[in-house]
């Protein structure tokens, strides 16, 4: 049975579970905006005891915290310019994205706008995340509070009451009274705590990640990304399908391509193969247009991930290519691929090598991709010791879920640092930034002004997102 089912009855157990909670303990809920918290005094004795004890070390990472929030915050300040920078002049790409810009994290985001490039994200680990990013953010707030002579005063949890009563995040309440009498830098120290959590909680996973990786998968295979491919001009395009044509245009190869998934292109006499899934990844199409090479994978229809040639394993680009210069054109092989966990054998004729006839030609490239942005990066990160287009399988079954679990972890750790140092009213990032204008203006009003200004700004910013997103469908 698919996990996804077992997942499902999880998350309506949980909502049972919650509901009977909460309709027990129904005193301590009280609203408070569009959120309901449930509030109590767990853990406040162990907060209070780490705040007072480990004075020394809590001093020393106070100026790391508030550094740490300064890099996220300017981070955060670059991202959101080159997310809009996108969505504006990247309308095809925004358009097959699909998901809104702004729209938070919910279980099965991914399955639901169906971003294959993302592993599945299941309810389970929502809830897990969700605890640990939440507990750990706000635990960090309050440790800090005490160590700053801060009461504080509950703690506990919020859910959006609308339709299920799902667990959106855990709390700390301090007495902002004592908080606003505090020293600037004690405060932004507090504030910044939280982000800071979340990001030793991704260094930490992180680490977690790559030992588990290490231990529970193996190479197994290569993947490839593309079939051999060429760029031809449409107007020399003589005929498609044995199909005559003059004066071709985008307009009549699309048509022909949206009639038949797999056609033949004769450009000037030599032969190219046009796959509808092929033409609907190009964007802005003018006068010329990618065709595969009528090479011997692309009309196999050869699955991209090879783990053996003629019964001998495969487990890099190099040992791939050994391989095959072990042939010579005109031979033919055995590939194993792997294909949704199934196992196919292809029977395959090799060709000659279109810039040396003597050597083999099997027809499959590889694209060294260079990741771009903050997220980008992070994800490359994430990626460190899986070497490019290797295929590695799970040494037991539950590798995989693991393995996804610990790197949805660390990306939403990240996320969630970077989010919340946004200088907005409602994240920590916006009082932490109007401490820092007041610091440097000395004046209530300016600062009062300058942070409108900036809060505008970014919400300004927010509604371009939206905006672009919205119209990129029309």
């Amino acid at each position: 049975m698919n996990f996804i089912v077992y997942d499902i009855f999880l998350l309506i157990l949980f909502v049972i579970s919650v509901s009977v909670f909460l309709y027990r303990g129904r005193k301590n809920v009280k609203k408070e905006g569009l959120l309901f918290l449930y509030k109590t005094h767990w853990g406040i004795k162990i907060i209070n005891n780490i705040g007072n004890k480990y004075k020394k070390t809590l001093k020393v990472l106070s100026y790391i915290s508030i550094f740490i929030g300064y890099c996220l915050m300017a981070a955060m300040f670059y991202f959101l310019g080159r997310i809009v920078w996108f969505y504006i002049f990247n309308q095809n790409l925004v358009r097959m994205i699909k998901v809104p810009p702004i729209m938070p994290l919910i279980p099965y985001l991914p399955q639901i706008f169906k971003l294959d490039f993302l592993p599945p994200f299941y309810f389970t680990y929502w809830i897990i995340i969700i605890a640990v990013i939440a507990i750990s953010h706000e635990f960090a707030h309050g440790i800090f509070a005490a160590y700053n002579k801060v009461k504080i005063k509950k703690t506990g949890f919020g859910f959006f009451p609308f339709f299920l009563p799902i667990f959106l995040a855990a709390f700390v309440e301090l007495d902002e009274k004592e908080m606003s009498k505090k020293p600037k830098l004690s405060q932004m120290a507090i504030l910044s705590s939280g982000a800071f959590a979340n990001v030793l909680t991704a260094i930490i996973f992180l680490f977690i990640l790559w030992s588990f990786f290490s231990l529970a998968f193996v190479p197994a295979g290569v993947i490839f990304d593309t079939y051999s491919y060429s760029i031809v001009n449409i107007s020399d395009i003589s005929s498609i399908n044995n199909i005559s044509l003059d004066n071709p245009s985008y307009e009549q190869i699309l048509t022909i391509a949206n009639e038949t998934n797999f056609s033949r292109v004769n450009v000037m006499g030599k032969q190219y193969i046009l796959t509808k899934e092929f033409l609907d990844k190009q964007q802005n199409v003018n006068d010329y247009i990618l065709l595969y090479d009528d090479a011997p994978a692309v009309n196999a229809g050869l699955s991209n991930i090879i783990t053996e040639i003629n019964g001998i394993k495969v487990e890099s680009k190099e040992r791939l290519a050994e391989e095959l210069l072990k042939y010579s054109p005109g031979e033919t092989i055995t590939i194993k691929t792997k294909r949704d966990g199934k196992t196919f054998d292809y029977s395959i004729t090799l060709g000659e090598h279109p810039e040396d006839n003597s050597r083999p030609w099997l027809g499959i490239g590889f694209i060294d991709e260079k990741t771009r942005g903050i997220i980008g990066k992070i994800i490359s990160l994430i990626y460190t010791l899986k070497k490019p287009n290797v295929y590695y399988e799970a040494r037991f079954d539950a590798a995989p879920f693991v393995y996804n679990l610990f790197w949805w972890l660390v990306l939403i750790s990240i996320s969630v640092a970077l989010i919340n140092m946004l200088p907005v009213g409602i994240f920590d990032g916006g009082r932490f930034l109007y401490l820092t204008i007041l610091g440097i203006t000395k004046n209530e009003k300016k600062t009062r002004n300058l942070f409108k200004v900036l809060t505008f700004l970014i919400l300004f910013l927010a509604f371009l997102l939206m905006f672009f997103w919205a119209i990129s469908f029309w």
